[in-house]
């Protein structure tokens, strides 16, 4: 199993925080655009939902892709593919919106936040 990396970003600013095997299974199976509490993840009183991620070998995830799965698709734009030039299309490797084993960074956005304010609680996660 990867190492997952849960990237909270709420007001322009990011925090990472690194979880266990069992946290990351907790995840397994939720899509882009669902939802999800923040108490198992150090993060009480949090609502946070799910925005996207990459997986070990680096392909990011796509919306409009269903399931876990890896593919090879025609892309014109979005994650995984930025042209250069209008019309232009490639074919490019993505990974699909579910959450799998196989994701080591997951992008998520803060809903509702909790009575502490994150700089509070990553402040204190980083002193010795």
């Amino acid at each position: 199993m990867v190492e997952m990396r849960l990237v909270v970003s709420h007001k322009g600013k990011t925090h990472q925080v690194t979880l266990t095997e069992e946290q990351s299974r907790k995840l397994r199976g939720l899509k882009i655009g669902d939802s999800f509490k923040g108490d198992d993840f150090g993060l009480p009183g949090y609502e946070l939902q799910v925005r996207g991620g990459t997986d070990k070998d680096g392909f990011p995830m796509r919306a409009d892709l269903q399931g876990a799965v890896r593919k090879r698709l025609l892309l014109a734009s979005g994650p995984g593919y930025k042209p250069r030039e209008k019309g232009v299309r490639r074919r490019k490797m993505i990974r699909g919106n579910t959450v799998d084993l196989d994701i080591a960074q997951l992008n998520v956005a803060v809903i509702k936040a909790g009575k502490k304010s994150l700089e509070e609680i990553f402040k204190k996660e980083k002193s010795p």
